[in-house]
């Protein structure tokens, strides 16, 4: 037994000396290099499905195509009978819902479909499967600090990462396997009107499994809970 805690607490103060020695900025170069080993992101082109399982409702199967050279963006949804494709080029943007485009604004309104929804889509899949790789994007404020974090039972090494105002008020927190630099968590928090993080806000969100689309190591599944009470929002499931 007197062995087994040494050892454990031996190990705790390597990882904890290390995340001393180790930037923010190194941390998250380290883990770009296991998610993008090639630096495909920028010029990203490929299509993916996405399954999103929640508490009490259907599956809804999205179909996704981000073209980051043509600034291209397709998504077609389909949740029960309802199926909603939203297209953006450049500046460009169509919306259809069951095939139709000539759609009245009373219905687009019924149905919450609007171009401004469509870029909404747009910067959430992008961002959320273009991480790590999108921490490097401008307003994006990397603290130099990294953290070592045990976080439902395992150990991490944590990058914090605030944004300029004009991108962004919530406080993230991203949780890299200390032996490979995978990124395995993270977690956000909103902020009152003097940038003070509000602890019982937020969420987080547990990525186990993994596919690689265009050579990019993806999370195959996203688990996403509150920070309060840990309650289960649902999950996003990755396929090729």
């Amino acid at each position: 037994m007197k062995l087994h805690l040494f050892i454990c607490f031996s190990l705790f103060l390597g990882l904890t000396s290390f995340s001393q020695q180790i930037s923010g900025s190194e941390l998250l170069n380290k883990a770009i290099k296991y998610h993008d080993p090639n630096n495909n992101w920028e010029t990203f082109n490929a299509s993916f499905n996405v399954i999103m399982e929640t508490p009490n409702n259907s599956n809804r199967n999205s179909k996704i195509v981000i073209n980051l050279p043509e600034e291209h963006f397709y998504l077609k949804a389909k949740r029960d009978t309802i199926i909603t494709e939203y297209n953006l080029n450049k500046d460009t943007c169509t919306i259809s819902l069951n095939g139709e485009k000539n759609i009245s604004d009373d219905v687009l309104k019924a149905n919450n479909l609007s171009c401004e929804r469509a870029s909404l889509y747009k910067n959430y899949y992008t961002y959320l499967y273009g991480l790590p790789m999108k921490l490097k994007d401008d307003g994006t404020i990397i603290d130099n600090k990294v953290e070592q974090k045990t976080f439902k039972g395992k150990d991490y090494l944590v990058l914090k990462v605030n944004y300029d105002s004009n991108v962004g008020k919530d406080v993230w927190y991203f949780y890299f396997n200390p032996e490979n630099y995978a990124m395995e968590v993270y977690q956000f928090y909103k902020t009152d009107d003097k940038g003070s993080v509000k602890k019982d806000s937020g969420e987080y969100i547990l990525l186990t499994g993994e596919e690689i689309i265009r050579g990019i190591k993806m999370p195959k599944n996203r688990a996403w809970y509150y920070n309060k009470a840990d309650d289960y929002l649902g999950t996003d499931i990755l396929k090729k």
